[in-house]
């Protein structure tokens, strides 16, 4: 073992990372939180839209198009998202972050005034894959520019800003596209990306920092050829589980299969080459491992579940997509109490001791909403047992990927953070899928719920099942369904403590700044010492 370098020379060869968030970590911070709440606010902003499209789009108002038609404008965006992530690591080392970054950006703000103009649900469709492209690069790239931005001793809390438009998508995207749709019309739930867009591009072009890229490394074609479609295949058919109501039919089973087997053959093929697409090797590495494990489950039982919350508002309790919007919100406004919290935690303490009581509080939180009924307090249950969910939210996800990435070296950052990106998108896609298919079994064995929930839109369909009584017992029946599948989700978000149990417990040493630009190879003095995350 080569002997510890002096003190003057890792002074020199080292970044000077101040211990604070600084203005200038900020002002790229500023950059990738414009970024990602455009990506994942979009996620959410379009679902509200779904009705206004079978209106807008059907050619026949007597025989309108199918919802499992127009919910390709949503798998549509979700399949590019997917397919392009892998890329991200290559395309960073091959073309600069910087770079890529603003690409990004024009990609999605294109995409966007595309889809304004589209005059077809296919138009429509097509133009939410470009949309996707640009947006599957965003948030990994995102996580890259911001851990070498923030070095490793300010992990924790620069990952905490970077969840806040995790947990802003979700509560305002149907907040702003019901009223968008509501006030002007559904073209402006995309043409709001423009002026952000613009915004996001000039400001990168001003405040990320010039980076060097490495070229050297050549593409895995191979690699490319079997992920990319592989996992397009195997979430179009987890995709089509909801639309289909059972796991075996062909349009599930037929892709998903073959998507599994593409995988399957990457996963053997990806050790082959010195520089393949997805970096497997990189599971070498204990906290990566466990990091990935816990997130997967947690992202399958917790954002399988999350979409279960605005749906009992409307079919349940009749109310409006905006409405519930806003019903929702206490628990984004939970998450932002303990997120900040929690990041300035990860900086000090191991993870292991933190993530583990956030999960605690969601396992609580989902287990009190297998109570829920058809009429149900909000202020003295729901509203507080979802801010207590959002408290443990904010206190598990972001420690958790700085866990993962704190001990990778800056060069296996952009790559390690696309490992966590596809984990979470194949998690959620498979949670949603799942939990719908719960729910809806559950919601057919319930004679009367179907008609009373459709009782809030056309409410002469009350008298065919003896009236208000008839209605009152159907939605008692759907309110049924709903505990019964919170109960699902509750074991299964159980599940995750597992994992989380093996999360470091100990204080890690950070190897992030070993290959650092000013400490390569042909730098006077490459030499850094290893630095100790507290």
């Amino acid at each position: 073992m080569s002997p510890a370098p002096d003190s003057t020379a890792t002074a020199r060869s080292a970044p000077d990372y101040p211990d604070k968030i600084d203005a200038a970590v900020l002002k790229v911070a500023g950059v990738v939180v414009l970024g990602s709440i455009m990506s994942i606010l979009d996620i959410t902003v379009v679902n509200v839209a779904l009705p206004t499209f079978v209106e807008v789009f059907s050619t026949n108002p007597a025989d309108p198009l199918p919802y499992s038609t127009v919910a390709w404008t949503i798998t549509a965006y979700t399949l590019a998202l997917a397919t392009v992530i892998p890329l991200t690591g290559w395309a960073a080392d091959r073309f600069g972050t910087k770079r890529l970054y603003m690409l990004a950006l024009a990609l999605f703000t294109l995409g966007s005034a595309l889809c304004a103009t589209a005059d077809s649900i296919g138009m429509l469709v097509l133009f939410r894959i470009l949309q996707g492209l640009g947006g599957g690069l965003l948030m990994p790239l995102g996580m890259t520019i911001l851990t070498r931005a923030a070095g490793p001793q300010r992990m924790g809390r620069l990952m905490a800003i970077l969840g806040v438009p995790m947990l802003l998508g979700p509560i305002f995207g149907p907040i702003i596209g019901g009223w968008l749709i509501d006030h002007y019309s559904w073209e402006w739930i995309f043409l709001i990306n423009l002026p952000i867009g613009i915004v996001a591009i000039s400001y990168a072009w001003f405040a990320l920092p010039r980076d060097r890229p490495e070229p050297s490394e050549s593409f895995d074609v191979i690699g490319m050829l079997l992920m990319s479609p592989g996992l397009a295949a195997f979430l179009y058919g987890v995709s089509s589980i909801p639309e289909e109501g059972t796991f075996f039919s062909a349009k599930v089973g037929v892709p998903a299969t073959i998507g599994v087997l593409m995988l399957l053959s990457f996963v053997l093929y990806s050790f082959r080459p010195v520089h393949p697409l997805l970096d497997l090797r990189l599971f070498a590495n204990r906290n990566l491992t466990v990091a990935t494990i816990t997130m997967f489950l947690f992202a399958a039982s917790f954002f399988g579940a999350l979409f279960l919350v605005p749906t009992y508002f409307q079919l349940v309790r009749g109310e409006l997509p905006v409405d519930s919007g806003w019903l929702v919100a206490p628990q984004g406004l939970g998450a932002m109490v303990t997120m900040p919290i929690a990041g300035a935690l990860a900086d000090r303490f191991p993870v292991g001791r933190i993530a583990p009581f956030g999960l605690l509080l969601i396992v609580g939180g989902m287990f009190a909403l297998t109570q829920v009924t058809a009429d149900t307090s909000y202020w003295g249950y729901l509203i507080p047992v979802l801010f207590v969910m959002g408290l443990g939210m904010g206190a598990t996800m972001m420690p958790i990927m700085t866990s993962a990435l704190k001990t990778l070296t800056s060069h296996q950052v952009a790559r390690g953070s696309t490992l966590l990106n596809i984990t979470q998108q194949v998690a959620s896609s498979i949670g949603i899928a799942v939990i719908s298919v719960v729910y809806t079994n559950l919601l057919a064995e319930q004679p009367l719920a179907g008609p009373a929930i459709a009782s809030w839109q056309n409410p002469s369909i009350a008298d065919q099942i003896g009236g208000p009584a008839g209605v009152a017992q159907g939605l008692s029946q759907a309110a049924e369904a709903f505990a019964d599948t919170f109960l699902v989700a509750a074991v299964l978000v159980s599940l995750t403590l597992i994992p989380a149990l093996f999360l470091p417990r100990r204080r890690e040493v950070s190897h992030l700044l070993d290959d650092a630009p000013g400490n390569s190879s042909d730098e006077p003095d490459p030499t850094v010492a290893p630095v100790v995350i507290h």
